[in-house]
């Protein structure tokens, strides 16, 4: 771009504005006409420039900005030196000093700029600091060492199993229905329960063990197994059996001690 366009180009008004004489409008503006020797700066009276910016800061009170006042402190320095060299006797150099005095003012400005700039910078920093995620996930492959510690998947499933299940899956359901079966749950007679435990301990002997889920495994019915539990606890209560259980939550072993007990009398008094 040639030096005429530039200086064609007017500057980004602001939001501080002038009514001298000879002059009205933005400060910038102002600038921008004595830079290009447009406007003569012995012909500003900068002292009205200097009291029409300190009603402007006052107007805007706390909304003031500094870097604002800054700038404008280190512009009419400049600008006073320029014109106390023009009002001065001067010799065939001071053209060149002048330039000199705008060319600082450009650098001035250039730092201004500069300075703002590294400003917005740090506040976008701030405000993606303040948004950002305080951890986020590995997203990298499982190393070799750790996958040859999987186990094997194993589905246990054979080509029939799997149409099975599939046609299970597109099987069409049954309607829903209202169901009264539980309203009318057969009873449960814990001393019958009983005789069949002591039954079965006594077809294996005395001090044999056997597992609890093997005296419950013609048990038809959830109710049934409970009860069969309650005549175990029984049973126990009258010392006509021992229980071990060598695990929390594990196999319960079940064995008969050799005293012969009634079951309906031993369990009678608490269940019938």
């Amino acid at each position: 771009m040639s030096e005429d366009a530039t200086e064609g180009v007017q500057p980004e008004i602001t939001g501080f504005t002038l009514a001298l004489q000879n002059f009205e409008g933005p400060f910038d503006l102002l600038l921008h006409l004595i830079h290009s020797k447009k406007l003569d700066v012995t012909e500003v009276a900068l002292a009205e420039v200097t009291d029409e910016f300190i009603a402007y800061t006052r107007a805007l009170g706390a909304a003031a900005q500094l870097d604002e006042v800054t700038e404008f402190l280190l512009v009419a320095s400049t600008l006073l030196d320029l014109k106390t060299a023009r009002l001065l006797p001067r010799d065939g150099d001071t053209e060149i000093e002048d330039l000199e005095l705008l060319e600082a003012r450009d650098l001035l400005f250039a730092r201004l700029l500069q300075y703002r700039a590294y400003q917005q910078v740090a506040d976008e920093f701030v405000a993606w600091q303040r948004n950002a995620k305080r951890r986020y996930p590995r997203a990298v492959s499982i190393e070799d060492r750790f996958a040859a510690l999987l186990p094997p998947v194993q589905l246990g499933h054979t080509l029939d199993s799997f149409a099975e299940l599939a046609a299970a899956v597109f099987r069409p359901r049954p309607p829903e229905e209202v169901r009264t079966d539980h309203l009318h749950a057969v009873s449960v007679s814990v001393p019958e329960q009983a005789g069949k435990l002591l039954s079965a301990l006594h077809l294996l002997g005395a001090e044999q063990w056997v597992a609890f889920e093997v005296l419950t495994k013609d048990c038809s019915s959830s109710m049934e197994l409970v009860g069969r539990f309650l005549a175990l606890l029984e049973l126990y209560k009258a010392r006509a059996v021992e229980t071990e259980q060598p695990e929390a939550l594990g196999s319960l072993e079940v064995s008969w001690t050799g005293i012969n007990v009634d079951p309906a009398v031993v369990a009678s008094s608490n269940w019938e």
